[in-house]
């Protein structure tokens, strides 16, 4: 386990998959992140690389070869490198090598930088391609965050709140977990001067419920930043997903943590090719060039 702190924030991160697993508040005396409670789920943030989501029958074609990847890739099953550590920032490495171009046919750096700023931490993804032809990728977070964050509460005294006006209509998952077809409304149409209209809303609130159809995806939102609160509690976190076109919002089954999940990637659709080059929100890196993107989390 590797530590980086600042006046208010002491951050862990196992080098296994560079996984950020506590997000501690010094002056509140709150732990901010889920516990990977194996008996639910015993994850806190895994890394999804190369890909994000599952593919159709767990495998892709590119240039005529098929290849296999599990769900989310296999980045969060590598022990990383620690690259550069200072008191209130770490980055990791994670290098191509010979197990990973048997399933993953590209020559990468894939980074990862976790920097303090007062009690804001940010997440950065650089991602290198080391080869002579475009590199062909997903990237995308996964953070489990405590609900609710302090005793005397429950999980539904919590909500997120969107920072736009949003439609949330959410994009449903076969039990295979690829992507439907068709969108579908979290909140029924209201009834407005006899005419039904789809309701549009800054607030989020949580259920056990809403999770037990697996997890609300949704591509391009007016947003970049939810937060999730209770008007019970002072305490709460704010996070900032700009430059991510599709958000995740997920947790395992009657477990007391939600996932704010920010994607550059998606899952497999249920009619896909399985054509790597054809896949929904796939980056494509020229050789020699560096992708990268950042989320951030500020704790209050």
């Amino acid at each position: 386990m590797y530590y980086i702190e600042n006046e208010y924030l002491k951050v862990g991160i196992d080098a296994k998959g560079a996984e950020l697993v506590s997000l501690y508040h010094k002056d509140h005396d709150l732990e901010y992140m889920w516990g990977a409670d194996p008996a639910f789920w015993g994850k806190s943030s895994p890394v999804l690389f190369p890909i994000v989501g599952g593919l159709k029958d767990n495998a892709y074609t590119f240039e005529g070869k098929t290849y296999n990847l599990p769900r989310h890739g296999f980045a969060r099953d590598y022990i990383f490198e620690v690259e550069d550590h200072w008191d209130d920032g770490i980055s990791f490495l994670l290098r191509s090598n010979e197990d990973t171009l048997k399933v993953y046919p590209f020559e990468f750096e894939f980074r990862l930088v976790y920097e303090l700023y007062a009690n804001l931490l940010s997440v950065t993804y650089h991602v290198t391609n080391l080869g002579e032809n475009d590199m062909y990728f997903s990237v995308g977070g996964h953070p489990a965050f405590a609900v609710p964050l302090e005793e005397g509460l429950t999980y539904q005294d919590y909500y997120l709140e969107f920072e736009e006006e949003e439609n949330l209509k959410r994009w449903p998952l076969s039990s295979q977990g690829l992507i439907l077809n068709e969108p579908e409304a979290i909140f029924e149409q209201t009834l407005i001067d006899n005419e039904w209209v789809e309701i549009e809303t800054k607030l989020l609130p949580l259920t056990k419920e809403l999770f037990h159809k697996d997890a609300l995806v949704f591509k391009q939102l007016n947003s970049s930043t939810v937060t999730l609160k209770s008007d019970k509690s002072e305490h709460s976190l704010r996070f900032d997903f700009a430059g991510f076109p599709f958000l995740g919002i997920w947790a395992a089954k009657d477990a007391d943590f939600v996932c704010i999940e920010p994607w550059c990637g998606i899952a497999d659709s249920v009619g896909h090719s399985q054509e790597l080059t054809e896949k929904e929100g796939i980056n494509i890196l020229p050789a020699g060039d560096v992708f990268e993107r950042a989320w951030a989390v500020k704790l209050n």
